[in-house]
C-alpha cells in the first residue's frame, strides 16, 4: 500500500503562485509514475502534469510554461510549482501514484487540496 498526502493549496490572486506538495509513504518502491490531477466543479478530473522515476515529465497544454512538476526521491515527495495562476486553475488538486503508468486504471490517490484563484 502507498499513502499520499497533499498540502499547499489555498487562495491566491490571479497571476500569483502556489507550490503543492504530495508526500508519499508505504511501499514507495512499487511506484513508477506520479502525477497531479485537478477537478473543477461540474467538470471531469483531468491530468495536469506527470513525472516518472526516470524524471520524464509531461504537461497538459493548459498549464505548459506555467506549472512545473518535480519529485525529491530522498524525501518521497512530489511537487507542483504553479505560477501565473488564472481563475480557470481553480479546482481540487489530487496527486496519484501508479506502479506502471498513469494511463492504466488503479493506483493510489491523495485526498485532494483546494486551489482557488480569485481577486
Amino acid at each position: 500500500q502507498v499513502q499520499l498526502v497533499e498540502s499547499g493549496g489555498g487562495l491566491v490572486q490571479p497571476g500569483g503562485s502556489l507550490r503543492l506538495s504530495c508526500a508519499a509513504s508505504g511501499s514507495i518502491f512499487r511506484i513508477n509514475a506520479m502525477g497531479w490531477y485537478r477537478q473543477a466543479p461540474g467538470k471531469q478530473r483531468e491530468l495536469v502534469a506527470s513525472i516518472t522515476t526516470g524524471g520524464t515529465t509531461d504537461y497538459a497544454d493548459s498549464v505548459k510554461g506555467r506549472f512545473t512538476i518535480s519529485r525529491d526521491n530522498a524525501k518521497d515527495t512530489m511537487y507542483l510549482q504553479m505560477n501565473s495562476l488564472k481563475p480557470e486553475d481553480t479546482a481540487v488538486y489530487y496527486c496519484r501514484a501508479h506502479q506502471y503508468k498513469l494511463t492504466l486504471p488503479g493506483g493510489y490517490w491523495g485526498q485532494g487540496t483546494q486551489v482557488t484563484v480569485s481577486s
